[in-house]
């Protein structure tokens, strides 16, 4: 007998879909991105089954989309994470979120004694490994884990 799939979460019209976030960092990617601070519709869910993760999260946001930014603190964070962008109900772009080689104006400097911590200078990074992330500091040349980025506030 075939096993019925369900859809757990509701559909959206126009917007965007987070998928295969862990979903252990379900909350880290809600706060990089500002979402408690917008007024759109927002789903998400964790501790969902996934073949590749064990435990997942998602979430689908109505009427938003990213910009190349946005996608950048994802891939950070969740760098397996898929992004659905849905008009009319529809899949019309899928795309796994890439750790970009150079990274600006993101991630602070775990450096206290980085000038970009002292003076109003915009932080510059080189990416010395996507899995796991590692930052190197432009700057001090100090390198940041995934372990202690800390992000720029947004929005």
């Amino acid at each position: 007998m075939k096993e019925k799939k369900q859809l757990v979460v509701s559909a959206i019209k126009d917007g965007t879909v987070i998928d295969h976030i862990p979903a252990r960092l379900l909350f880290n990617v809600i706060n990089i991105l500002g979402l408690a601070k917008i007024e759109n519709q927002i789903t998400f869910g964790t501790n969902l089954e996934s073949h590749k993760l064990g435990k997942k999260a998602i979430i689908k946001l109505s009427e938003v989309f990213f910009r190349k930014d946005d996608l950048d603190r994802i891939a950070l964070i969740a760098p397996q994470a898929k992004i659905n962008v849905i008009r009319e109900y529809e899949v019309v772009e899928k795309k796994t979120v890439e750790v970009p080689d150079h990274v600006e104006g993101i991630v602070k400097c775990v450096n206290p004694a980085c000038i970009t911590n002292n003076q109003p200078v915009r932080t510059k990074f080189e990416v010395v490994s996507k899995q796991p992330v590692s930052l190197k500091c432009h700057y001090c040349e100090k390198i940041t884990d995934s372990d202690n980025l800390v992000m720029i506030s947004h929005r």
